[in-house]
């Protein structure tokens, strides 16, 4: 058999901006569409919004109707900080929503001694969340000094595409245990949905309805639509009656308790638990997460501009939006939403099953979450979807979100032994580390830090517990201490260096500048 010539394997070079999108950053579908659109984006909040007040709530004594309230008041402020992000951070296409990073102090306060012994429940509840706003408020300021005084964009000039690869894969990579794991909690429902999912995104995705590829654009509203009726028909003929308790947790359709909880209208408002309670200790605890939380919304700023099709953010831009996502964290604090805020990488990967980049599209769900939050008892019927539908597309958005950072390799020369080590290494024990406290807490039923020292523990347990943290940690040092002097160009830096300065590219000023013309008052750097 001949060899194969050259012009027959093939070249493609590499691209600033991702193709094949038919809406970028700053272009907008028609109104209708958009708003369909940015429905479906509310509806794929809804998971991370209600998982983790279901989590954390019973755990510091409340009840459902408590649960309710720390849901709507979660999502209300998702609407507001990511409306906010959209106009004033980066402006990129992002869902600014809460956070699983925060869940190692959060539980180390619920198990403080001094509110485990508050024998009646809704007080313990209170005081519990008293102490998690206090400690929100306090650490918030990390971002926020960090962000404003341009710091991160400073140290984000050690950064390079070779470096960020690690970063933003197991910023999708890195949740694996949301993905899967948690679909075999409710095969009957969870498989269909990701099965469906995948046919409609992928498969069918060149049908159209008046020249518009409707179920690529709405594959997760009819997924999720489809078996979520499919579900409730399970739940209501009783093929669940006879499941274990978990399996009715999972699989139900009528087990959050949240429509019958839920008011018709109620606002959120700062301070409705009472004034917080502030406490050294869980402050420095907190303020790992708070850290954890800014490295894999650096990593998920990364994909999202990749997948509004727009170049990757400037220093000054991505300074900016850690500045806005402080100021997030601050009214987490003084509202109560049990948690801080992220970037959510879900939503990030729905940009790209999608292709719709649109900054609008995600304005319009940000107005959903505020909405909807407000009328609690519509809001709670979307929220009773069984977590394991969201699952099921995780499997595909994470997926998504994971490959974006492996196409940053396309900058790099990965015929370098030099290369090769850096990536290999840090993804390896991106992954690993993080499982081995993970499988280690399981066993021994407490992390690997376990001193008289607390907030020390949070601190080591938080962030060793994150795998983009990890990844970041061992390529950011390995790229900047090995073999250094001749490798820029192995590096990716000569494709790089032009997008850290705001004037460094031309189209930065399209995608990145400020509405109501606020450069004039803020000049990017």
């Amino acid at each position: 058999m001949a060899d194969a010539k050259p012009e027959e394997i093939g070249h493609h070079p590499p691209m600033d901006q991702l193709q094949g999108f038919e809406y970028c950053i700053d272009s907008n579908p028609s109104w209708g569409e958009a708003i369909a659109l940015g429905f479906q984006h509310y509806i794929l909040s809804l998971g991370t919004a209600v998982i983790i007040p279901s989590l954390l709530v019973p755990r510091m004594g409340g009840t459902d109707d408590d649960k309710v309230r720390v849901v709507q008041t979660l999502l209300f402020i998702t609407g507001i900080n990511t409306l906010v992000q959209t106009l004033f951070g980066t402006r990129l296409p992002t869902v600014i929503g809460g956070s699983f990073a925060f869940m190692v102090p959060i539980v180390s306060i619920i198990h403080d001694s001094s509110l485990t012994q508050i024998v009646d429940d809704h007080q313990r509840f209170l005081q519990t969340m008293r102490a998690i706003q206090g400690a929100l408020i306090v650490s918030s300021s990390i971002q926020i000094i960090l962000g404003y005084s341009q710091l991160w964009g400073i140290c984000s000039r050690f950064f390079s595409p070779l470096g960020m690869v690690p970063v933003v894969s197991l910023v999708g990579f890195g949740l694996f245990n949301r993905g899967f794991p948690v679909v075999r909690r409710c095969v009957e429902i969870g498989l269909p949905t990701l099965v469906l999912y995948v046919a409609l995104s992928q498969y069918l995705k060149h049908i159209l309805l008046k020249h518009v590829p409707i179920l690529e654009r709405f594959s997760l509203l009819i997924s999720i639509a489809l078996v979520w009726t499919y579900a409730h028909i399970l739940t209501a003929s009783g093929a669940f009656k006879h499941s274990t308790e978990a399996t009715q947790f999972n699989c139900r359709t009528d087990r959050a308790n949240l429509i019958s909880s839920a008011p018709w209208i109620r606002i959120p408002y700062p301070l409705q638990w009472g004034a917080p309670t502030f406490d050294a200790g869980q402050s420095f605890g907190m303020m790992a997460a708070v850290f954890v939380s800014l490295i894999e919304s650096t990593g998920a700023y990364k994909a999202a501009a990749r997948l509004a099709s727009a170049t990757p953010p400037p220093a000054h831009v991505l300074s900016r939006g850690i500045g806005w996502q402080g100021i997030g964290i601050l009214l987490d604090g003084l509202f109560g939403t049990v948690t801080g805020s992220t970037v959510s990488v879900e939503n990030v990967g729905l940009l790209g099953s999608t292709r719709i980049g649109s900054r609008r599209v995600i304005q319009i769900s940000a107005g959903f979450m505020i909405f909807f939050s407000i009328l609690g008892k519509f809001g709670a019927l979307f929220a009773s979807i069984p977590f394991t539908i969201f699952a099921a597309v995780y499997c595909v958005l994470f997926g998504i979100v994971a490959a974006v950072g492996l196409s940053f390799l396309q900058f790099t020369n990965m015929n370098s032994m030099r290369n090769l080590f850096i990536t290999g290494v840090s993804i390896f024990l991106g992954l690993s580390i993080p499982e081995y406290f993970f499988s280690f807490t399981l066993s021994a039923q407490h992390a690997p830090a376990n001193t008289r020292a607390g907030w020390f523990n949070d601190y080591i347990n938080t962030i060793f517990s994150s795998p983009p943290t990890v990844a970041l940690i061992v390529a950011v040092f390995l790229d900047n201490t090995l073999d250094v002097k001749d490798a820029a160009r192995d590096r990716g830096m000569p494709w790089w260096v032009r997008f850290r300065t705001f004037k460094g590219d031309s189209r930065n000023e399209e995608f990145y500048t400020l509405p109501f013309n606020l450069n004039r008052f803020f000049p990017p750097s």
